[in-house]
């Protein structure tokens, strides 16, 4: 390919693209009852938008798995949202769901950047190895399920920032094949 060819090519994808859009989904009873202040999604909004990411919207679902799936799968229908970020459910409990929910609704999983997150939280405590968070790719969104604490979902996104922008790119068709 010639040189001004390749450089045309380059600058279009470059230009061609936006701040990725994303949703917050808090998952908790209680604050979906109006019962306790959600601190986790507005923590989760901060971060991502100090990563360069739009948040379209903020809501909070209770922990039920079919509403659950529901905003997944509602958020993830057009190419208008890129990221889905869930902030709780992840534990232990019987009411823990998010990532039954997500698992069954997406296309593929990201294991890696679930992997990252509970390292970066083992450095803090040992509990972070009992977070059931799960990564995956559902058409051309990506959903990372987060911790429910405001600590856990700043070093969760923290873990990732670096190849969370290069997820977003190639699931989105708009990035420069790298690599031989």
């Amino acid at each position: 390919m010639p040189w001004c060819l390749r450089v045309f090519v380059v600058s279009f994808s470059i230009n061609s693209m936006r701040k990725p859009r994303a949703v917050v989904l808090t998952i908790s009873d209680s604050a979906s009852r109006g019962e306790r202040e959600d601190l986790s999604g507005p923590a989760a909004r901060d971060e991502l938008e100090k990563l360069g990411c739009e948040v379209a919207s903020m809501h909070i679902v209770p922990d039920e798995l079919e509403r659950i799936k529901e905003s997944l799968v509602e958020y993830s229908r057009s190419d208008a949202i890129d990221l889905i970020v869930t902030t709780g459910g992840t534990g232990l409990s019987p009411r823990d769901v998010t990532p039954e929910a997500t698992i069954a609704v997406i296309d593929k999983e990201v294991p890696g950047m679930a992997e990252l997150m509970r390292l970066e939280g083992m450095k803090s405590t040992p509990r972070a190895a009992l977070s059931r968070a799960l990564v995956g790719v559902r058409n051309r969104t990506l959903i990372i399920n987060l911790p429910g604490s405001v600590k856990g979902v700043r070093e969760s996104l923290a873990a990732i920032h670096r190849v969370l922008s290069h997820a977003l790119e190639v699931i989105s068709g708009n990035t420069v094949r790298c690599g031989g």
